[in-house]
């Protein structure tokens, strides 16, 4: 790839796009550079500091002419970018990084600066840095979902419709009757799906911390929805921290005790919509080719109460 302002395209995010993409894809991430350059000169920015990036986006650490520290993130435009971009500005900064600008031609967003280097996993004390979670998930559930935001109902809808053919290419019968089990639970909530703007997935490497305050949320997936389905990201986040605390189960659900009570949730319904969250991640890694209920999905699913 080549230099724009002095930027690189990270090679594993050149791979993320030509492995996993089309032509499309491609064309994009070979326009980044110029894309770059182009923000900022309209933007009239300046880089401050090393490029961060994952398989989907990059981000530039830069300085506006004011000199404001801000972050530059670039996406391939897709819906989950446009509601990404929905749910940042119905939240204005409130327990989440707050959105300075965007582009709408290109989804790029310019936005407040964060420490990259401090996630929530760096708080020792796991009941502290869940607490932390919990009161910045309230945080976002307290503000009212803005149009043009997906439902719960129609994501729950279409899980419950992908259920016969998933579970036949389990290959362990135990493993189809979890699923079914798991879809038998949804279905008895999917006509109840719920009104709150969720961000679908808070968890430890989503909250870093900040100046405006301690510490605050990024990388949202805004869904309309209960605020049960929004638990299970923090009840499986640090799995090394939870077989260091003596075993991945109790963890869980003293987090999940933790959380509900936080947010006034009603634990049964709580512990059915996260094992549609269960049922959602099996149903993808299945699309992915798999024929088995990850371990992680079963540790949390025995972890939680009965619905």
């Amino acid at each position: 790839m080549g230099l724009s302002q002095g930027i690189q395209v990270p090679d594993a995010l050149v791979a993320s796009y030509t492995r996993n993409g089309g032509e499309e894809e491609r064309a994009w991430i070979a326009r980044l550079p110029a894309l770059v350059a182009e923000l900022f000169d309209r933007w009239g920015l300046e880089r401050d500091g090393g490029l961060a990036s994952g398989e989907a986006s990059l981000v530039v650490p830069v300085r506006r002419g004011d000199g404001t520290r801000a972050a530059l993130k670039l996406q391939m435009p897709r819906a989950e970018t446009t509601a990404a971009l929905i749910g940042l500005r119905a939240w204005n900064g409130d327990g989440i990084v707050r959105l300075l600008d965007h582009d709408p031609g290109s989804s790029a967003m310019l936005l407040e600066r964060l420490d990259l280097s401090r996630t929530l996993a760096c708080v020792e004390d796991d009941d502290l840095a869940m607490g932390v979670l919990g009161a910045i998930m309230g945080r976002l559930h307290s503000v009212p979902a803005p149009e043009g935001l997906r439902g719960l109902g129609d994501v729950a809808r279409g899980m419950l419709a992908s259920v016969p053919a998933a579970a036949a290419a389990l290959t362990d019968p135990a493993d189809r009757r979890r699923l079914r089990d798991w879809a038998a639970a949804v279905a008895e909530l999917v006509g109840e799906p719920g009104d709150r703007m969720l961000h679908w997935d808070l968890h430890y490497g989503n909250v870093l911390a900040a100046e405006r305050e301690p510490w605050l949320a990024i990388d949202p997936e805004p869904l309309v929805g209960d605020p049960g389905f929004d638990l299970w990201p923090a009840l499986d986040t640090g799995w090394e921290k939870l077989h260091a605390a003596g075993g991945a189960s109790g963890v869980v659900r003293r987090r999940f005790d933790l959380l509900t009570e936080a947010l006034g949730l009603d634990r049964p319904r709580a512990a059915g919509w996260t094992l549609a969250r269960l049922l959602q991640n099996t149903l993808w890694d299945i699309e992915d080719g798999g024929s088995a209920i990850a371990v992680s999905q079963t540790v949390v699913a025995e972890a939680l109460p009965r619905p």
